[in-house]
């Protein structure tokens, strides 16, 4: 669907530098967000029709609040009804469309993803009414002994947010997950540029994507509303090095530490079950 896009490190020293992951970017998290709503545009009948009978927008980092403990929070995406009354964002000089946001995200999608793009409905990003759906990406490359349980935590403390504001909302999670065996960190190598000695780190793989993908395993998820946990969630296994020269693939081999096909965390999964929840908590009507 997309290439990854090599990143400017924003730190001074380093402004030569480009990275295929940078920890203090969110652009993982906005390619990973808008390939699983493509997805879902794709898959949903229901949900085009919506978005051509103006019905529902998207809104980014969208700021909900748990009602109970006051708890804020920034969710990389939502589905949404427009705010009655504001037909657009004052904020912006020009309208953002879905299939705008591939030029400002740097995606690159192939002749068929693109065709596929250009017969969906316009889908626009508006002020947010209420929300239907709230995506919350989160990635896991390296340090894998600190990165468990700080995933855990990043990716729990949205859909308590999410249902704390709106029980109704769909809440999903997805999570991007480093199966490499050595990983170039922009932490530990702040100054370099490409060609120059890198330092990188050594990963006991595949039992570090296991144990990873297997403490995601671990957060709640609910089969109705009323009660805590994802309506949807997801694990993708990456082969990502960040050295600057090695390809960025997805792992699909279950030896090799990726989710199986048809498992509560498959992707496909993921997609398919927030087509059928949104069927019948948004019906026709």
């Amino acid at each position: 669907m997309s290439k990854p896009r090599l990143l400017k490190n924003k730190d001074k020293a380093a402004a030569h530098c480009a990275w295929q992951y940078h920890p203090r970017s969110d652009h993982h998290s906005k390619v990973a967000c808008w390939g699983i709503l493509f997805d879902l545009l794709l898959c949903s009948d229901l949900l085009r029709e919506h978005v051509a009978e103006g019905r529902v927008a998207f809104g980014i980092n969208h700021r909900m609040v748990d009602h109970t403990n006051n708890r804020p929070k920034n969710l990389d995406l939502v589905l949404c009804r427009p705010k009655v009354g504001e037909v657009a964002l004052t904020s912006r000089k020009k309208a953002v469309t879905f299939a705008g946001l591939v030029d400002s995200i740097g995606l690159e999608l192939d002749e068929q993803d693109r065709a596929l793009l250009a017969d969906l409905p316009v889908l626009p990003e508006r002020p947010v009414g209420s929300v239907l759906l709230a995506l919350e990406a989160k990635a896991a490359m390296t340090e894998f002994g600190k990165a468990r349980p700080r995933l855990y935590d990043e990716l729990a403390s949205s859909h308590v947010v999410v249902h704390g504001d709106t029980d109704s909302a769909i809440a999903v999670g997805f999570a991007m997950v480093n199966g490499s065996d050595s990983f170039v960190s922009p932490t530990k190598n702040p100054c370099i540029a490409w060609g120059a000695p890198m330092v990188a780190s050594k990963h006991d793989q595949p039992t570090q994507l296991k144990l990873t993908i297997k403490k995601i395993g671990e957060l709640p998820r609910r089969e109705t509303t009323g009660k805590a946990g994802f309506d949807a969630i997801a694990a993708v296994a990456v082969f990502c090095r960040n050295d600057g020269s090695t390809p960025v693939a997805v792992i699909t081999d279950p030896e090799l530490g990726a989710v199986r096909e048809g498992d509560v965390l498959a992707y496909s999964t993921m997609i398919n079950r927030v087509v059928g929840i949104y069927a019948s908590r948004f019906p026709r009507g």
